[in-house]
């Protein structure tokens, strides 16, 4: 993931600014240090995710396998190939057909499950697999492959009315260059509902102070702990964070949200594609929001949290088992909530 150091308040704050009756933004000071977590407060580790609804559910094994299994810079062009040739491996295993699409800079890889009403307008989850050089990138963005692949596993065979395609981006780190080069296939784009993009889902803190904010914040923080899942999502798409927002819904059978391991998540639509805030465009979801389709970033908030963000110290030991769990599995859910559903994905005006 990029520097988006003010993602997290600089959305926070659009909707007040746009209805305040001042335009000034709070001045971009430097991130004020991450403390290190310690084990106070730790909650209790859990194994797997516990039934919601009908979604099949993740393995944190294989999860966690797939990040162990890409525990190494991957940043040169034979590091990223290597990465290549594990996830196309992974896929076909699976049974999906992965294609290369080449660009200037890199190479993508794409993949698709037909859905059964080829009217329907197809989802799309994508993911970064490159990271900064000398960082392994457990969390940026091993965890979103990880993800990716588990989607490929659970939804691969899974009918739906909805197309559900995954693309593997290259080159985020050098500035979204996958994904520009991605959506730049006009053609591929008309058939789009929707996308989820996830850049580092993996880690949470569960001390106090842990999660920071800028000075002078306008509203009162969400958490003084790290352990809630953000989804940002444009305003003309609304129904995209709605997904999200009800990917916790428990069935009768549940006790209670809490006997989960879902994290909270917290959903925050931007106006104006980010033309206010622009710390919210840094990752691959942007380019998607320049051609007018609707799509999310799923996060963990990256260094606003983690002190570990383009660190060589990302590694699989910094990664939160049950939080990485529980955020994969709310993936998942929103997912499949998306490819079930032939709604509009576009905001309706007010009638």
């Amino acid at each position: 993931m990029r520097k988006w150091i003010w993602l997290m308040l600089l959305v926070l704050m659009a909707v007040a600014v746009v209805g305040s009756r001042g335009s000034t933004f709070f001045e971009q000071r430097p991130s004020p240090a991450i403390v290190e977590r310690t084990p106070v407060e730790t909650p209790q580790p859990q194994a797997e995710s516990k039934e919601v609804d009908s979604a099949p559910q993740v393995s944190t094994d294989r999860l966690l396998n797939h990040i162990q299994k890409l525990n190494f810079q991957r940043y040169t062009t034979k590091e990223r190939s290597l990465t290549r040739t594990y996830i196309t491996t992974e896929l076909t295993k699976l049974g999906w057909k992965p294609k290369l699409e080449k660009f200037s800079e890199g190479v993508n890889i794409f993949a698709e499950r037909v859905g059964t009403n080829k009217a329907s307008k197809a989802i799309l989850v994508g993911a970064h697999y490159d990271t900064v050089a000398l960082s392994p990138g457990a969390d940026d963005n091993a965890s979103g492959v990880a993800v990716m692949l588990e989607i490929a596993r659970l939804l691969g065979s899974r009918p739906t009315p909805r197309t559900l395609q995954l693309a593997f981006f290259d080159q985020e780190e050098a500035g979204l260059l996958g994904s520009q080069a991605f959506v730049s296939k006009t053609a591929r784009l008309q058939n789009l509902g929707g996308a989820i993009v996830m850049d580092m889902v993996g880690y949470a803190c569960y001390t106090i102070g842990c999660q920071k904010y800028p000075a002078g914040l306008p509203v009162t923080p969400i958490s003084d702990k790290g352990d809630f899942l953000a989804v940002v999502g444009d305003t003309e798409h609304l129904p995209l964070l709605s997904a999200f927002q009800n990917s916790q819904m428990l069935p009768s059978a549940a006790l209670n949200k809490q006997k989960s391991n879902l994290p909270e998540v917290l959903t925050l639509p931007i106006p104006f594609k980010g033309l206010l805030t622009p710390d919210t465009l840094r990752s691959d979801h942007a380019p998607f929001w320049y051609q007018g389709i609707g799509a999310v970033l799923v996060t963990d908030t990256a260094n606003l949290r983690t002190p570990y963000y383009h660190q060589r110290s990302d590694v699989p030991a910094t990664i939160e088992r049950s939080f990485f769990t529980g955020a994969a599995q709310v993936v998942v859910n929103a997912t499949i909530a998306l490819l079930e559903k032939n709604e509009v994905l576009e905001t309706r005006p007010p009638s």
